[in-house]
Formats: C-alpha cells, sequence, structure tokens
C-alpha cells in the first residue's frame, strides 16, 4: 500500500485520539471538583436544581434545597460548584454590585429633563431654537385646489376609444 492511501486512515486515528483525550481530561476535572465538595458550598445539579451542601459523603452528597427540603444526590449528580457571589445572585437576587449609586441609568428619561428649578417645565427650561423637521404648517403649503385643477387638465384615459382614425 502507498502512503497516500494510508493518510485518511491516519488523519482518522488522531483525530480520535485527540477527541478522547480531551474528553478524559474534562471527565478528570469534573471528578476533581465533585471530590472537592464541602458543606455549606453551593451547587447545581445536572437537572438544574440549585441547593446547598449539608453533608457529603464518599458516593452521595445531602443537599439542602430549602426550609425543611433535604435530597440525597449522587456525587455524579453534581454539575457545578458555585462561587458564594454566583449562588446567592442566582438563588436570592443579591448581587454585590462594585459600581458607584452615581453611574447606574435611571428607568425612564424622567431624570434626563428634570431642571434645577423647582417649577420650572422642561419645554420652557430649553434656550434652544425649535428644530426644523421639514414638515410645514397649512398656510405655507399650496392650496389643494391647484393641485386639483391640475389633474383635471390632463387628459383622461380611456378604454381605447379615442375617437381618432
Amino acid at each position: 500500500m502507498s502512503l497516500v492511501t494510508l493518510l485518511p486512515f491516519i488523519v482518522l486515528i488522531g483525530a480520535m485520539f485527540l477527541m478522547t483525550r480531551s474528553a478524559k481530561r474534562k471527565q478528570q476535572q469534573a471528578a476533581e471538583m465533585r471530590n472537592q465538595i464541602q458543606p455549606g458550598s453551593g451547587i447545581r445539579t445536572i437537572g438544574g436544581m440549585y441547593a446547598t451542601v449539608k453533608e457529603v459523603s464518599d458516593e452521595t452528597v445531602l443537599l439542602d434545597a430549602g426550609p425543611g427540603v433535604e435530597l440525597l444526590f449522587a456525587k455524579n449528580a453534581i454539575a457545578t460548584v458555585l462561587s458564594d457571589d454566583e449562588y446567592n445572585r442566582i438563588v436570592h437576587g443579591i448581587e454585590h454590585d462594585l459600581k458607584s449609586e452615581a453611574d447606574v441609568v435611571p428607568d425612564d428619561a424622567s431624570s434626563l429633563t428634570e431642571t434645577d428649578e423647582p417649577g420650572a417645565d422642561a419645554s420652557s427650561a430649553s434656550d434652544d431654537k425649535p428644530i426644523d423637521l421639514g414638515k410645514k404648517d397649512a398656510a405655507e403649503e399650496p392650496a389643494d385646489d391647484a393641485v386639483a385643477a391640475k389633474a383635471d387638465e390632463e387628459p383622461k384615459k380611456t378604454d381605447g376609444d379615442s375617437g381618432a382614425k
């Protein structure tokens, strides 16, 4: 056999080797993560349930899913161990905001039009000239009668009987 016929098989075997190697690495990382679980950690199961670890044994994990709800799961059912901030953000809606309150964008645009004067209207507070949007008043528009008269002067189309022979 020539090298040209063996080349596709060699490439295929190499690709399979690389794929299995990366899958094994991911499995080892997941097993390490599951072995590192400590009581009090927030986790997400492969089913998407969020809970707090209460006890850890060799093959199982006792989870606290809410007040009075304790569930026994296999360690393999733990998808992710979450950081405390991420767990609180997802489960309790608590966010640790590092930004100052001055950077918060308001929900509506009313704060953008407010003025320092207490009784001033937002439209009267503007010193700018009105912006021309290209729309003209009725007095400036040409009369519609002139347009209608021009349309009457044009010859009307007929069904083909023009009278000219």
